[in-house]
Formats: structure tokens, sequence, C-alpha cells
């Protein structure tokens, strides 16, 4: 039997839509024993993303980013993060995407680029899938300030 064969939405709410969107959907859930189940979640919808680690095997290094997030400060995390170079697709392919991102981010124009895997980021609450991105850099790829 499908998930899709054990779900029955009975309804979806839109709670806000002020720079994503977030819902909350009320559903029956077919249990394994064959009993169903109401339950309720909120959901928030930010789109898919991409990311990409840039290595060099020559330097034994990686490109990372310091960068400000606020639900991390609001959560007691008192510096930047450190992360590596990521975006929202908005509509975009994901390599296309994760190579603008470096660029912005990193100052970087990268050579090929290797998708490694797709993950959910928080599947408990958030849509997102996530396209995972590798590549080799060197110094003669840098092309701004990132």
């Amino acid at each position: 039997m499908s998930v899709q064969d054990r779900i029955r939405v009975r309804e979806t709410k839109l709670l806000s839509d002020n720079w994503y969107v977030l819902k909350t959907t009320r559903f029956d859930w077919k249990r394994s024993d064959g009993t169903w189940q109401t339950q309720a979640r909120e959901h928030y919808d930010r789109g898919n993303g991409a990311v990409l680690l840039p290595y060099n095997l020559a330097a034994k290094t990686v490109l990372l980013v310091r960068q400000f997030r606020y639900p991390a400060f609001i959560n007691g995390y008192d510096d930047l993060l450190i992360e590596a170079a990521a975006g929202l697709l908005d509509d975009a392919e994901p390599e296309a995407r994760i190579r603008a991102e470096v660029e912005e981010e990193l100052g970087y124009r990268l050579g090929a680029v290797r998708k490694v895997f797709e993950a959910f980021m928080s599947p408990g609450s958030v849509t997102e899938i996530l396209h995972f991105f590798v590549a080799e850099y060197n110094s003669a790829m840098r092309i701004g300030a990132g």
C-alpha cells in the first residue's frame, strides 16, 4: 500500500505568506493496524535549494561562508554561522543556481561541479529538498570578493 492510499486530507489553511508559505493541514492517517487517526501538522514551504562545497585537494582546503542567521541568534547562538554556499532555486535548475550562489557568496567561478545527493532539509516541518554538489576550486577561479 502506498502512502497516498494511507492519507486523506481534510483541510489545509494558510497561516502566513509574508515571506514564504506556512500552512496547517488536518488529515486522516491510516495506521499499520488499519485504524484511521486524525492528525494536524504545520508545514513551511520556501521552495527547494542547492548547496555546494568547493574543495582544493592540493591545499587541503574547502571554502565556507560566514552569515548571520536570525533563527540561530534567537536560539542563543551569538555568532555568525559557518556554512557552505547555498541558495533557493527560485525556478532555476539546481546546478545553475548553485553556480550563481558560489560566485555571489564566495567570489569563485567554478569548472565542473558534481551532484552527490539530494536530501530533505527538515522533513518534519519544511518541504525543502536540497541538492548537494561538490567541485574542485583553485585560486585562478577567483573572480571577486564574494
